[in-house]
C-alpha cells in the first residue's frame, strides 16, 4: 500500500471510530468503557496519520 492509499485508510478509520463513538453515547444506556476504548482508538489513530503526515511533509 502507498503512504498515500494508508493514510486514506487511516482517515477513513477514524471517520467510522467518530462515527462508533457517536453511535454508543445516542444510547441511554452507554458503556462508558466501550466509549473510552474506542476513543483511545482514535487517538491511536491519530496520532498514526499525524506520523505519516508529517513524513510526507
Amino acid at each position: 500500500m502507498t503512504t498515500e492509499g494508508h493514510i486514506a485508510a487511516l482517515e477513513r478509520r477514524h471517520q467510522e471510530l467518530d462515527r462508533q463513538i457517536e453511535a454508543e453515547q445516542q444510547n441511554t444506556r452507554f458503556d462508558h468503557l466501550t466509549v473510552s476504548a474506542l476513543k483511545r482508538k482514535k487517538l491511536e489513530v491519530k496520532d498514526e496519520l499525524t506520523r505519516f503526515s508529517s513524513g510526507m511533509q
